[in-house]
């Protein structure tokens, strides 16, 4: 039987080649893998608004003979997955009514634990290797996920990694896009309301051949079918906005693991940064009198 990840890559892989009518299942099925086993077809058409008949043609066209076929190897690969996932600490809910800052904390934290067990270690791996043998590491997003960009572009800027925000002013970001080149990535950030330009981006720079990995909500996110790979991140919140925690944790986790893959040259650049705010009192150090 296939892997939990071989099954769900094959559905994603056929996204881009199937009908319209089944890309909406296609979603459906990669943004609720997990619970699959337990529905039926008669399930699946009514949560995806598509006939019974089109939820078997999407399973051949996905490589299985059938839906049961299809729901079988699910059914063993999460198996095997649920074998080997962690469950790390969550607080336990504070007794005292309406505690907002403690409820906002552990919904917080209920983002961080899930989004551990959503990140393949594989992918997370393949975005180190790819930024640490690039040329240049370019970073997008717009509304807030500009500011996620902006944080991720210069936490790798200070770490030695070359890494620039994509500005988004007199040029739209495929126009800076042709300025890339197939040595370049681009890493970009698309969380709801997922940006149209953000999108198209992912899109042009594949289409360029420029490697693109993805920083957003869900598995089947419109940016996912344009990206050599997706980090994962939950990002609930109380509010109509995204919660940045678990965001957070990925950016530090990419500019960690980028220092420690190549320690040399990140304290290198820490030194050399540290002397150039020196000499133009930019900071003041510590030091005891």
């Amino acid at each position: 039987m296939a892997r939990y990840k071989e099954v769900k890559d094959k559905i994603t892989s056929s996204y881009n080649s199937l009908p319209k009518n089944q890309r909406k299942i296609a979603e459906y099925f990669i943004n609720n893998f997990d619970g699959i086993p337990f529905q039926n077809v008669q399930d699946l058409s009514i949560a995806t608004g598509a006939s019974v008949a089109s939820i078997v043609r999407f399973s051949q066209r996905v490589g299985f003979k059938g839906f049961s076929e299809l729901r079988e190897e699910i059914t063993e690969s999460l198996q095997k997955e649920l074998s080997s996932k962690e469950i790390y600490p969550l607080f336990e809910k504070h007794k005292i009514d309406k505690d907002l800052l403690t409820e906002v904390a552990n919904l917080d934290i209920k983002n961080i634990n899930e989004t551990l067990n959503l990140v393949e270690r594989k992918t997370f791996t393949n975005v180190i290797n790819r930024i640490s043998s690039s040329e240049r590491v370019f970073t997008a997003g717009l509304g807030i996920s500009y500011l996620l960009a902006e944080i991720l572009a210069y936490q790798l800027t200070q770490v030695g990694v070359s890494s620039t925000v994509m500005q988004h002013s007199h040029t739209i970001f495929n126009e800076q896009i042709l300025f890339m080149n197939p040595k370049d990535i681009l890493i970009v950030f698309s969380f709801p309301p997922y940006s149209k330009e953000t999108i198209e981006a992912a899109e042009f720079a594949n289409k360029r051949k420029i490697d693109v990995f993805a920083i957003t909500n869900k598995p089947a996110s419109p940016v996912t079918f344009f990206t050599k790979g997706n980090l994962i991140v939950k990002s609930e919140n109380m509010l109509f906005t995204n919660s940045f925690s678990a965001i957070s944790v990925i950016i530090n986790a990419i500019a960690t693991a980028c220092a420690i893959k190549d320690k040399k040259r990140a304290k290198k650049i820490l030194k050399e940064s540290e002397e150039v705010m020196l000499n133009q009192n930019q900071i003041i150090t510590g030091s005891k009198e």
